[in-house]
């Protein structure tokens, strides 16, 4: 098939172009390069079924030819880059879902929204099954991502039901693997890069609320489920793993035999305080299950994160930005 990935060199979006390369599909991955880099892309920019569009979403998403598959993972994805850019991560949550799936129901091809584990806000159920509403703060700072997903997953349930687009929702959970980017403020990629450096390891709060850790492997194959299934859904994909941020830093610890001591701070505000997925929808729809254990996975992001800092990739860092503050087609 031909696929069209947005937010194609973000974390999750450059593992899934490769996996689609891998598979023998064509992919046009597009991205405006806000909150990612095209170091993500580097080593697909030679295979012929490839091709790398930089373009802005939120001003159209004009494709020639025919397109079989509409991935949208195109948004701000880290607390860090959405709090710094509310109004992009609205505009494309909006016009840049709008854009993508006016592209799925003209070439009459399959969409796919990337959706969050953000859309259940602090969650008053525990843990998330796909039919809890959420408990979100609507007017928080985090609200401009909880709300844009929630937008989005409401735009993508109208395309179904009025246009017959064959729209899905996956709601993502914590993930985590190679390719993220040090500074992004996320908890994994946060703890690596103040362990390898020998830095205080800053844990929020008194280190007690959890989150539930997923391979970014792992996800992209539920990604690729989701898309050949029929179910609408939304379905989670995540990881039941869970885990408090206290344990998580002093097992970051551990595998880099850091010497850090780990500092407690104060948390932001409207911070979940617990985040575990109900797959059972996953199971059962998708016959799909996280196979990667959690510490394989931070073992492989842990040498990437060496590799890069060799590199010195750490000191300067070198995921482009866009001229416009409002150009807002940004990754996940």
């Amino acid at each position: 098939m031909r696929a069209v990935v947005t937010g194609g060199t973000g974390f999750i979006g450059s593992h899934l172009c490769e996996r689609l390369l891998a598979a023998d599909h064509v992919v046009l991955c597009v991205d405006n390069l806000l909150t990612s880099s095209m170091d993500n892309i580097e080593h697909l920019l030679g295979n012929p079924r490839f091709q790398f569009d930089h373009c802005d979403i939120n001003r159209g998403l004009n494709v020639p030819g025919p397109v079989d598959a509409v991935f949208h993972l195109a948004s701000p994805a880290s607390p860090a880059d959405y709090l710094r850019l509310p109004l992009e991560t609205l505009r494309v949550g909006s016009t840049g879902t709008w854009h993508s799936l006016d592209l799925a129901a003209a070439k009459n091809a399959r969409f796919l929204l990337t959706s969050t584990s953000e859309t259940y806000g602090d969650p008053q159920v525990h843990p998330q099954p796909e039919s809890y509403w959420g408990h979100v703060n609507p007017v928080g700072p985090r609200s401009v991502y909880d709300e844009a997903k929630r937008f989005g997953e409401a735009l993508t349930m109208a395309y179904r039901r009025t246009h017959g687009v064959d729209a899905k929702i996956v709601r993502i959970f914590n993930t985590f693997g190679p390719r993220m980017r040090p500074d992004d403020g996320r908890a994994i990629p946060t703890f690596i890069r103040q362990a390898l450096r020998d830095e205080p390891i800053t844990v929020t709060g008194d280190g007690s609320q959890t989150r539930s850790l997923c391979y970014v492997d792992d996800i992209v194959d539920g990604l690729l489920r989701m898309l050949a299934g029929s179910h609408g859904g939304p379905v989670n994909l995540g990881n039941p793993h869970e885990v408090s941020m206290l344990e998580l830093a002093q097992w970051i610890s551990k595998l880099t035999e850091s010497s850090s001591e780990i500092v407690l701070v104060p948390r932001p505000q409207d911070d979940p305080e617990k985040r575990r997925p109900s797959i059972t929808m996953a199971r059962e729809l998708l016959d799909w299950n996280p196979t990667t254990p959690v510490e394989h996975g931070l073992r492989e992001t842990i040498t990437d994160f060496r590799r890069r800092m060799a590199f010195g990739e750490f000191t300067e860092q070198k995921h482009h930005r866009a001229a416009s503050p409002l150009n807002a087609a940004a990754r996940r």
